[in-house]
């Protein structure tokens, strides 16, 4: 078959409109000849790459130069303690002019207490003297039956005296100022947490 000439400007032309077509027309022929429409997808990949931006590396080295700067001075500062609200005393309760006003009591209620208060040491100097005579006592005959199991055998008495290691730690609750009620079921109240969060 006698080849066609095809001008440049129909080339264009026939270029121009094929972008507008929806799907790509196969092209019926060789399959060593190409159809017009296949350069379209050659198109995006004649894009040229994108120029990278200059650093500047006076700029880059001082704000590194910054970044080591603040690292030190967070190296050599001490670091903050979060504060234990418990221990500080509100400013309001440290006034000097807040002065608790108590009513005053009458003769005989000061006598009252009074004669309460001495016969209270009373009783706790003759507690004090009995436990004393009593520990006093129970040394006396824990030595001498030592001294009789010794008369008796030796062997028993170095076991009797031997420390016992599983005495330590002792312990035991004593008596309460307030002793417990019986039946009493206290109230569970209102717990509002006002705990402050501190973030470093």
């Amino acid at each position: 078959m006698p080849s066609k000439s095809v001008s440049s400007h129909t080339l264009c032309s026939f270029f121009f409109l094929s972008s507008w077509l929806p799907q790509m027309v196969p092209f019926q022929g060789s399959h060593w000849e190409t159809s017009l429409l296949a350069f379209r997808a050659s198109l995006p990949m004649r894009a040229q790459p994108k120029k990278k931006k200059k650093v500047d590396v006076k700029r880059e080295q001082a704000q590194k130069d910054r970044m080591k700067k603040k690292i030190k001075k967070l190296e050599k500062a001490a670091p903050e303690m979060i504060p234990i609200e418990d221990f500080i005393t509100p400013l309001k309760y440290s006034d000097s002019n807040r002065v608790r006003s108590l009513t005053p009591l009458s003769f005989e209620e000061t006598e009252r207490r009074v004669l309460l208060m001495k016969k209270w040491c009373l009783f706790k100097q003759k507690q004090d003297k009995a436990e004393k005579k009593a520990i006093q006592t129970l040394v006396e005959a824990q030595q001498e039956a030592l001294k009789e199991l010794r008369l008796e055998s030796e062997e028993l008495y170095q076991a009797a005296i031997r420390r016992d290691e599983g005495l330590f730690p002792f312990e035991r609750d004593g008596p309460n100022y307030t002793p417990p009620l019986p039946g009493y079921d206290p109230p569970e109240g209102k717990c509002v947490d006002i705990t402050k969060v501190y973030t470093q």
